[in-house]
């Protein structure tokens, strides 16, 4: 009788929800349906394909390494660590328009910033404005939480303590004369990351909030003077900083340095010899590491990519492939039996 009971006061309530009487259709899958759906689809990614692989290939790359591993390179007298504050020149020529606007990157090799306590070392407190971790900055810092006297170093951390610090200008060379190429490096940085991610204190003059921290032990210069020409490039909203803190997921990556869209140069760069002049201070041989410089123009779909359009065109084939397959088999098995 409880037996009874108990299986009644179980029982889902006589719905067509809980009881699965609800109306339902399902899709009858036919050789008719299946083979035309693998080749509308197979096309349709052939053609997506077809048009990035072609967009693809109209963009224009231009890779300069300046490692300086080669005794020839002009930066081979800029690898040895022991040697500061010193420079070296890149020259190299354009035989067309190099058409705009022309994106400027530094490229790092083998070097991981997607390792977790590479990543984890730095105080987001810190960096959102917080003037109580200036004093006091988070354990995750360690080892770059305080200098030997004890002093707060900040920004802390390894991520921003290894920050890249070359710098470049370029020049165009005119009858022997060099005229130099305008770098515009506003708004490289994400959006979320400059308007919500970082803040400065509100403290003016934002000196003021550094009082009795130090810089990190890797820079030439605090955070409140990266930028002496633009105040308001700053601190933890400097572009340059933002890039950076924003690691890579491979080993092998570039980041924004400079856009060239402005004067003479907003169309493109134009034929001719150019030579790009470099600050060379980022140490990388250390590690088997290599720099490098990159100058790309971008389409619709971003920068050069040969990989997406490949794969498109590849699952398109195999697509249309198998719906060959499919009538294949329907033809040799089912035709007899419809008849």
């Amino acid at each position: 009788m409880m037996k009874e009971e108990l299986e009644i006061a179980n029982r889902p309530d006589n719905t067509a929800f809980t009881q699965q009487r609800l109306p339902a259709w399902q899709p009858m899958l036919s050789a008719g349906i299946v083979i035309p759906g693998f080749v509308l689809i197979g096309l349709a990614f052939i053609g997506v394909g077809v048009a990035l692989f072609i967009t693809s290939q109209n963009i224009t790359v231009l890779e300069k390494d300046y490692t300086g591993v080669e005794t020839t390179s002009d930066c081979y007298k800029c690898s040895n660590p022991s040697d500061k504050n010193c420079t070296c020149k890149l020259d190299f020529s354009l035989s067309n328009l190099f058409e705009g606007p022309v994106f400027f990157y530094y490229g790092l090799s083998n070097y991981f910033q997607s390792q977790r306590s590479y990543g984890a070392s730095k105080d987001q407190y810190q960096l959102s404005g917080d003037l109580d971790y200036f004093k006091t900055p988070v354990s995750a810092c360690s080892p770059y939480q305080y200098d030997a006297n004890q002093n707060p170093i900040v920004p802390c951390g390894s991520l921003a303590n290894s920050m890249f610090n070359d710098t470049f200008k370029l020049y165009q060379i005119v009858n022997g004369t060099k005229k130099l190429v305008p770098f515009d490096g506003k708004g490289i940085a994400w959006w979320t990351d400059y308007n919500i991610k970082y803040r400065n204190p509100s403290v003016t003059p934002l000196k003021n909030a550094f009082n009795g921290t130090v810089k990190p032990s890797f820079w030439s210069k605090p955070a409140y003077e990266l930028d002496t020409s633009d105040p308001s490039n700053n601190g933890f909203v400097n572009q340059d900083f933002l890039v950076w803190m924003r690691r890579a997921a491979l080993p092998d990556f570039r980041k924004l340095y400079r856009r060239i869209t402005e004067g003479d140069y907003a169309s493109g760069l134009p034929a001719g010899n150019y030579s790009l002049e470099i600050a060379y201070n980022y140490p990388v041989l250390s590690f088997d590491g290599r720099k490098k410089v990159v100058f790309s123009n971008v389409s619709w779909m971003g920068g050069k990519n040969q990989f997406l359009g490949i794969a498109y065109l590849v699952v398109g084939s195999l697509c249309v492939v198998m719906s060959m397959v499919m009538l294949i088999v329907y033809a040799k098995f089912k035709f007899p039996e419809d008849d």
